[in-house]
């Protein structure tokens, strides 16, 4: 039974290390149905989960997204990137840039999962986008956002908008 265990988490170990050959960078795709329980806790969608884990993401970070109505979870380490390009692109002698920079951070929450692969959303995060209990997970290119469910029932962009636009953007 032990030989069983060993070589399974081998072969774990594997994976991830041809994972690392596989990307340059980490990646998310995917589109997953959870429930928030009374308390915020949400489980991680496992496929993101063993993501993380074979990249060697220790935590990650909360933020309410710029633009839409949902929030984005950052691996560590794409946190850290997307920090220092802001930070290359700011003049710290500037108020106004400075504000932007500390309202960038201040909207931003550091949160680890548990043994479970729950993460604890705060209250004001999931009323800031109207989220009950029901919601999804998109794996955007290095980031997962978390949406309420409703919200990606209807296509995000009209269906005869996007193949024109998305057109447009190819023939640049």
């Amino acid at each position: 039974m032990w030989g069983k265990v060993d070589n399974f988490v081998l072969l774990q170990q594997l994976k991830c290390y041809l994972a690392e050959f596989d990307k340059e960078m980490i990646q998310f795709l995917g589109n997953m149905e959870a429930k928030a329980d009374t308390k915020g806790r949400i489980f991680v969608p496992a496929i993101f989960r063993k993501r993380l884990q074979c990249e060697g993401e220790d935590f990650l970070v909360l933020r309410k997204d710029i633009f839409q109505e949902c929030l984005v979870l950052y691996p560590g380490s794409v946190w850290e990137k997307e920090i220092e390009i802001l930070r290359s692109r700011l003049n710290k002698w500037n108020r106004e840039q400075q504000q932007i920079f500390r309202q960038f951070v201040l909207d931003a929450e550091r949160l680890e999962m548990d043994a479970s692969g729950r993460v604890l959303i705060p209250k004001r995060y999931l009323q800031m986008v109207s989220i009950d209990a029901d919601v999804r997970f998109l794996g955007v290119d290095e980031t997962i956002e978390i949406w309420a469910k409703e919200k990606l029932e209807k296509p995000l962009v009209d269906p005869d908008d996007f193949s024109s636009k998305l057109q447009q953007l190819m023939e640049r």
